[in-house]
């Protein structure tokens, strides 16, 4: 799968609340309200992940978790990571 260009990936992730790009990664912090929402979030995450076959570097601080995506085999964002993106907002509650 072929990386994606800076503007692509900034037009991509121009529509998508919350998400940054950033040194060949996308990411984006979460605020689940609580600890225990923040691990159940990741749960959610965790399972949307494995079906995609893609896996996020995660980061929980308390009741904050930061997502970051990039396809590591190629060394930067691809259009998995967009999708994977897409289905994490997907199981985010509504005012994370």
């Amino acid at each position: 799968m072929a990386i994606l260009s800076d503007e692509d990936i900034r037009a991509a992730v121009g529509g998508m609340a919350g998400w940054e790009h950033s040194g060949g990664a996308i990411s984006r912090d979460f605020d689940l309200g609580s600890f225990p929402a923040a691990v159940a979030f990741v749960v959610r995450l965790a399972f949307e992940a494995e079906a995609a076959d893609h896996h996020p570097d995660l980061d929980i601080r308390y009741r904050r978790v930061k997502v970051a995506l990039s396809t590591h085999s190629e060394g930067g964002v691809t259009a998995r990571d967009l999708d994977l993106a897409r289905r994490i907002d997907g199981v985010a509650p509504a005012k994370a």
